[in-house]
């Protein structure tokens, strides 16, 4: 697993990380920037992303019913972790939180493979002041979900991790911003 955290340590250095003026989802500005979703939604992403993810639960000691986050940033995360569960024989399902409830259809915010009672783990792609993690965790909570813990890709260390533990959930990154060289 070891060579696999370093490929994706390097597939995020090369796919993601970006250097100019940035405005973060919290509103503060950056001289850096993670998009991870070149990462995530490409196929050597999946490849590493998912066993490592999987990896990661297992030794968080979390036995989820499902996994997700807010959509979209933790939606290709989710999935790959769900993929590798099912080659690793021990399926977990996936699904995604909307930031609002669909005004048509079903009308629901959570989709995919939840129901109320079910032990979640929450994904994330990059942890900065955890607000978007906080809206899913929220989210999953008044449906009746029950949050075993947060399993990011990246934490930028930008106080985002102490905000969600500060509600009681257990954090967990397969990355740090100072890994990727820019913390």
């Amino acid at each position: 697993m070891a060579g696999d955290r370093a490929a994706l340590i390097t597939l995020l250095t090369e796919r993601s990380v970006r250097f100019g003026d940035f405005v973060l989802a919290s509103g503060a500005k950056s001289p850096w920037y993670v998009d991870c979703r070149p990462t995530t939604m490409s196929a050597p992403g999946q490849i590493l992303i998912g066993p490592l993810g999987l990896d990661a639960i297992h030794h968080a000691g979390w036995r989820p019913d499902a996994i997700g986050g807010l959509t979209m940033g933790a939606d290709p995360v989710a999935y790959a972790i769900a993929a590798a569960s099912m080659r690793a024989g021990s399926p977990l399902d996936a699904f995604s939180v909307r930031r609002e409830a669909k005004k048509h259809g079903t009308g629901r915010r959570i989709e995919g493979n939840f129901k109320a009672g079910n032990n979640v783990v929450v994904i994330e792609d990059v942890i900065t002041s955890g607000g978007s993690a906080l809206t899913a965790i929220d989210a999953i909570r008044e449906a009746g979900g029950e949050v075993l813990g947060l399993l990011a890709l990246v934490d930028r260390e930008a106080g985002g991790r102490e905000r969600i533990e500060s509600v009681g959930v257990a954090v967990r990154a397969l990355v740090r911003a100072q890994e990727l060289g820019i913390a």
